[in-house]
């Protein structure tokens, strides 16, 4: 199967279409956009959106991760777990998405843009070259560049108003999110 690099390779693309993740509630599994398909150790379906967590065995840095898929929100909250020594100076990684949800199985559609929550602290816009090249290459429609674009902005906004408290800023948004912190076993 090939990957997103490899289209973008074959199209002549400066960069990579956007990134396909699916997430099977059945099989229990979370597949990559380079269609690698992975254990999840907890999902949790609710009104807000979909919780799962998995272990990342054989990666470098990350032992583990927690997310949320907020489709009324058009994001994916994430909390990494390092190991040992590898830890960053980061408390949310917010990626701009699209969403389908469903009973058995959701996806996300990577809009490029992404935000870093340093909570209390700051909140950093990234990737707004990867998303106006993938603008300009045709791979986003005018009405979602827009859509990610005002999605992003928004969350940067709404941080920066409530003193980059992740928490308030969601709560303000009437989105309550809870953590149950890293699978066990993590080594």
């Amino acid at each position: 199967m090939s990957t997103q690099r490899d289209i973008a390779d074959r199209l002549g693309l400066p960069v990579h279409p956007p990134k396909v993740e699916v997430f099977d509630l059945v099989a229990g599994t979370n597949t990559d956009p380079k269609q690698h398909v992975r254990a999840v150790d907890r999902y949790r379906l609710t009104g807000t959106g979909l919780y799962l967590a998995r272990r990342m065995p054989g990666h470098p840095d990350l032992a583990a991760l927690e997310s949320w898929l907020l489709p009324e929100v058009g994001l994916r909250v994430t909390r990494w777990y390092h190991h040992p020594g590898k830890e960053r100076e980061l408390d949310f990684y917010l990626d701009v998405v699209d969403v389908d949800t469903g009973p058995e199985r959701w996806s996300s559609r990577d809009l490029y843009l992404d935000v870093e929550v340093l909570d209390g602290r700051r909140a950093d816009l990234l990737d707004v070259d990867e998303f106006v090249t993938a603008v300009g290459a045709g791979l986003l429609d005018e009405a979602t560049a827009a859509r990610a674009m005002r999605t992003a902005c928004a969350a940067v906004e709404g941080l920066a108003a409530r003193g980059y408290r992740f928490a308030d800023w969601l709560a303000a948004r009437g989105v309550e999110l809870t953590w149950q912190g890293p699978p066990a076993d993590l080594g």
